[in-house]
Order: C-alpha cells, then structure tokens, then sequence
C-alpha cells in the first residue's frame, strides 16, 4: 500500500469530484450530487441543497490546481487551505473504518471538509514525493485526472474507457502498418 486507506480514499474522492467537471458535467445535478455522496460518502453535516451543490461544483477548478501542481506550489496549495479552515483535529473511526483523523468538525460546511481532507490526503503526497501520481489523462482528447495508485506506477489513462480506446487505437495502427 502506497499510502493509508484514508489517503487513498480521499484522493479517490477529490480526483472523482474534479473530473465530473469534464464534459458532459457529472455533477450538475442533485441526482448527480447524491450519487456522488453515495459513491465517497463523506461524514458530518451534508446539506443536499442546491447551494451545497453550487459551492462544492465551484471548488474544482481550485481543487484541479491542488492535485496538478508542481511540489513546492502543492506544498503553497495545502498551507493556503489549511490556514483558511479552522481545525479541530481528532482521531476518529466510523462504519467500517479504522482509526483516522479528521481535522475539521463535522458541522462544517461539506467544501470546508472536502477541502481540507484533500490537504491532508496531498500532505501524504508531498512527504512521499509521489506527485507524479496525480497527472493529466495520457489520452490526447482528455483533460481528466488520472490518479495512479499501481504499484509499478503503470496507469496512465484516467478511465478504462480511455484506456480502451488508446489501446484499441494502436491496435489498428499496428495492424495498418503491416
């Protein structure tokens, strides 16, 4: 493991809720919020508003920024949204997971907590120095996030459908050339 559950699992989260801004828009909805929740379901106070749902569509660009920055502007990112919150860091378990730490009380607004524990998720990312597991999709035609949690460091695609068209691609490249 490359880093802790509740690492991965943020990440997992923060780069799902970023690339939902590729068009079409996977969150322009309140269906498409509450399927995202049921997906990364986030704990603490979740108003399942259209206001919630507008601020939490608003923070990807800056969330995009985050997970793509070179290391020492990552490092500026995470300090920036570390000062902004106001922390109340505690050790926590719930439902099926295991003793982790939240840093932000559970009645604050969803974007606060989002933001912070995608801090906190890229503090692991920066210590490691495992940036270049955050990078742009390898697919010409895709500005998506592709998050590479592979032991040999071997996904470049940021979902199999791009993965399967770029494979499907040199396929029939290899066999036009023969």
């Amino acid at each position: 493991m490359m880093f802790t559950s509740d690492t991965e699992e943020s990440l997992r989260a923060v780069v799902s809720l970023v690339n939902s801004a590729e068009e079409p828009d996977a969150l322009a909805t309140g269906e498409d919020f509450a399927a995202f929740l049921a997906q990364y379901p986030y704990t603490g106070r979740i108003d399942r508003d259209d206001a919630e749902l507008q601020a939490v569509r608003g923070l990807r660009p800056r969330l995009r920024a985050m997970l793509l920055a070179p290391r020492d502007e990552m490092v500026n990112h995470v300090n920036d949204a570390l000062a902004e919150a106001t922390l109340s860091p505690r050790l926590t378990r719930h439902d099926a997971t295991d003793w982790h730490l939240h840093a932000v009380a559970d009645d604050h607004p969803l974007t606060e907590r989002i933001l912070v524990e995608t801090a906190m998720a890229l503090i692991d990312v920066i210590r490691a120095d495992e940036g270049s597991r955050l990078d742009v999709c390898a697919d010409a035609d895709c500005q998506a996030i592709a998050l590479d949690l592979s032991r040999n460091r071997s996904k470049r695609y940021c979902s199999t459908t791009c993965a399967n068209r770029n494979a499907v691609a040199a396929y029939r490249a290899r066999r036009a050339s023969h």
